[in-house]
């Protein structure tokens, strides 16, 4: 997927004396990508979280410190991926990840899954769950192919459009971006997505520099 825009580079490119007002624009833009009344995934939909950040001595993992926790969930259609929904959880815990099942995900949908004890319960808010269990020490990007995909096309994304300079209270936005530019990367009307973007930039709701400097996780 190309990368997208730096706020360095849209100043460059428009001529802006102040990094600030590209780097304001950029943020507005992503707000006015999230749809409120967009739907949810439904059908069969792989679950899993991955670790956005520098690299961090000691405990690794789910637990791991100095990095921000990302759960990615996507739609699969036999083999071909649909849509995906990505968030920020505090932690991999069952009241971290259940209400971004429940926010995110459409009932009665399957959820594939690891083992990982965070999911256990799900069933009983009206989600089937297929666990996934590695039976060998084979690579873990294996057990859950398609999530370990995005996650590694999210990164790189990253790094080709802010160098790796991501910080942890305005990840979301950039993750509402890739969301956005993944689940239509098959348009082929692209005068009809500027449109749209254009469509719900104006229905946005302002936002101003001091809110997203203000923002917390």
């Amino acid at each position: 997927m190309k990368t997208g825009a730096s706020a360095l580079g849209l100043q460059q490119v428009l001529g802006l004396k102040s990094y600030q007002t590209s780097w304001t624009w950029l943020h507005k833009i992503r707000k006015a990508l999230v749809n409120p009344n967009r739907s949810k995934l439904s059908g069969t939909v792989e679950i899993d979280e991955t670790l956005i950040g520098g690299v961090a001595t000691g405990k690794r993992g789910r637990g791991a410190e100095n990095k921000v926790l990302v759960i990615i969930a996507a739609e699969l259609n036999g083999k071909k991926l649909g849509r995906c929904r990505m968030g920020i959880i505090s932690d991999a815990s069952s009241d971290s990840i259940h209400p971004f099942i429940i926010e995110n995900i459409e009932t009665e949908s399957t959820l594939i899954t690891d083992g990982w004890s965070g999911y256990n319960g799900i069933e009983k808010k009206g989600f089937s769950r297929k666990i996934h269990v590695q039976k060998t020490t084979l690579n873990q990007e294996e057990l859950l192919p398609h999530i370990h995909l995005i996650a590694s096309l999210l990164k790189r994304w990253l790094l080709g459009t802010l160098h790796g300079a991501v910080e942890s209270q305005h990840l979301q936005s950039y993750l509402d971006e890739y969301v956005f530019r993944f689940n239509r990367r098959k348009s082929a009307q692209r005068g009809l997505l500027f449109y749209r973007v254009l469509e719900s930039a104006m229905q946005t709701k302002t936002i101003t520099y001091e809110e997203l400097t203000d923002h917390k996780i």
